[in-house]
């Protein structure tokens, strides 16, 4: 960052360094990347335990409904190719911001709230997400971002039965369920989805309660902090896209192998079929296939392949690696990347280039590990 821009701090900064955190730059704030135990016993204790994030610097939205919640969500579907209309109050879904060209914005979560939409978006995007709804949904709502509430992750197995303890409605709700609950008088905003791979819940909540909140989680022997290191290598392991690293505005959906995240219901052929940014280039490619996909990899030996590494097939250049590391539960280097449609099966035999030397890289399914979402 630049001297006149400085970084912005949690409103748990304080929490973080009697934890040990060593903070780092991202995406404009201080950041916890790891702390005492580190990245690998943040990331294999979230997956057998329970690991508590701290990502309030994503930006949260509340979209107020000026003229009803189906106008609103027709509205967002002009923006988003997800099936926001059929979204039902109490549950969230996954989307994407999407350009004229095919491309992506940004990535999110939007939820029904009964009264309003919630939408989480990424923290390098907020300001460019803020200024494009507001562009084009402020006739139909009030766009406003919430500024004081912290938002916590907690993530892994054993969340469930941590996170009961304080609120124990949250053992009935399903995955991709949201709601509200108070804890010592404060409403805290629930869902249950899981960037981990693994059973979770995200709770936003006032900051001046954030600190109480995490400590009594923390305070619990299933829960243990985790930063930033172990988020990465927990969604790689995953096989879940990173905005600006595995999806950008260069690649669309359907080559990110997010095809999932658009219902048929706006696809060809569907009752809402397209009225998105770029839908002719996204539903020609979900239907025909594109030229190019997102790919698991594996390297051959201990190597880790990194962001960067530029993939080869028969001594010509045919891919780059998007996401790259070593993978704990996996016990092996894991990537993603990108390569042509016909070398895009699990299997395939490729080289990526590290230190100057071609190495062996292996495409592979994904996720790299079975998730545990519950369902």
């Amino acid at each position: 960052m630049t001297e006149d821009i400085p970084l912005r701090r949690l409103a748990l900064n304080d929490l973080h360094l009697a934890l040990g955190a060593r903070l780092v730059p991202f995406a404009g704030y201080e950041m916890p990347v790891q702390y005492m135990a580190g990245v690998m016993q943040e990331h294999l204790h979230t997956r057998a335990a329970a690991g508590l994030f701290d990502v309030s610097h994503m930006g949260q939205v509340i979209l107020w409904p000026k003229a009803g919640m189906d106008r609103l969500a027709l509205a967002l579907e002009a923006l988003v190719p997800a099936d926001v209309a059929g979204l039902k109050p109490g549950r969230q879904r996954y989307g994407l911001f999407t350009d004229t060209r095919g491309g992506t914005l940004d990535d999110l979560m939007v939820a029904n709230c009964q009264t309003h939409f919630l939408v989480v978006v990424n923290a390098a995007c907020k300001a460019a997400d803020l200024a494009h709804m507001r562009a084009h949904l402020s006739p139909v709502a009030e766009v406003t971002e919430v500024t004081d509430r912290a938002l916590l992750a907690l993530q892994g197995p054993l969340s469930e039965a941590a996170l009961a303890r304080l609120l124990p409605d949250v053992a009935r709700m399903r995955f991709m369920d949201v709601t509200t609950q108070v804890w010592q008088g404060q409403e805290i905003w629930v869902s249950r989805s899981g960037y981990s791979g693994e059973d979770g819940f995200e709770l936003s909540l006032p900051e001046t309660h954030a600190q109480a909140f995490a400590g009594a989680l923390l305070a619990m022997p299933e829960v243990a902090p985790a930063g930033l290191g172990a988020r990465d290598s927990l969604r790689l392991e995953a096989g879940l896209c990173l905005y600006g690293h595995d999806i950008d505005t260069i690649t669309s959906p359907a080559e990110a192998g997010l095809g999932w995240a658009i219902q048929p219901v706006r696809r060809a052929g569907g009752a809402r079929a397209g009225g998105f940014p770029g839908a002719d280039r996204i539903l020609r490619e979900l239907a025909d296939g594109p030229s190019r996909l997102r790919v698991g990899l594996r390297p051959e030996g201990r190597a880790p392949m990194r962001e960067g590494t530029a993939l080869f097939h028969g001594g010509a250049r045919v891919g780059t690696v998007t996401s790259g590391g070593f993978g704990p539960s996996v016990g092996a280097p894991i990537a993603m990347g990108y390569v042509p449609r016909a070398l895009a099966g699990p299997g395939t035999l490729l080289q990526g280039e590290v230190r100057s030397r071609h190495m062996p890289v292996a495409v592979s399914a994904l996720p790299f590990r079975p998730t545990g979402y519950k369902r």
